[in-house]
């Protein structure tokens, strides 16, 4: 599979690792966890576009991430959604959500401020999710 993330998603999120099928991205934003999944494949659009066995594939990475993200950082609610207005790359965003964030209840495009962790937090917190998917029998960190 030939594979280059698209320049906005590389400047505005960290790899923290590989799955079968998708590249595991963090979002710098100080929201969530934002976890992004994106399949390894070029100039690849929309999930129907996905071979079948691929499309199953994505669905469970999809559901294994939602699922370590409520374990691990207990949200009130996971949103998940591929939107793709801006970067036109099939990515599915993964959000851990909780009433306290400054965009809670509505959606976090357009209402995060775009407030950064700081490098410590950053750190810190890809450390963490390395560890978290580790558990993941194919999970292969950057």
């Amino acid at each position: 599979m030939s594979f280059n993330l698209h320049p906005r998603l590389n400047a505005d999120t960290l790899v923290i690792g590989d799955l079968p099928l998708c590249r595991v991205l963090l979002s710098r934003e100080a929201i969530g966890p934002w976890l992004i999944l994106v399949p390894r494949y070029e100039n690849l659009r929309e999930i129907h576009h996905l071979p079948v066995e691929d499309q199953q594939q994505l669905m469970t990475e999809s559901c294994a991430t939602a699922q370590l993200l409520e374990t691990h950082f207990h949200p009130d609610k996971i949103n998940i959604g591929a939107l793709g207005n801006l970067v036109p790359q099939l990515h599915i965003h993964h959000i851990a959500r909780f009433t306290t964030d400054v965009a809670w209840p509505g959606p976090v495009w357009g209402n995060t401020e775009g407030v950064q962790r700081s490098n410590h937090d950053e750190l810190a917190l890809v450390a963490q999710l390395k560890s978290i998917f580790h558990v993941l029998p194919d999970f292969v960190p950057a």
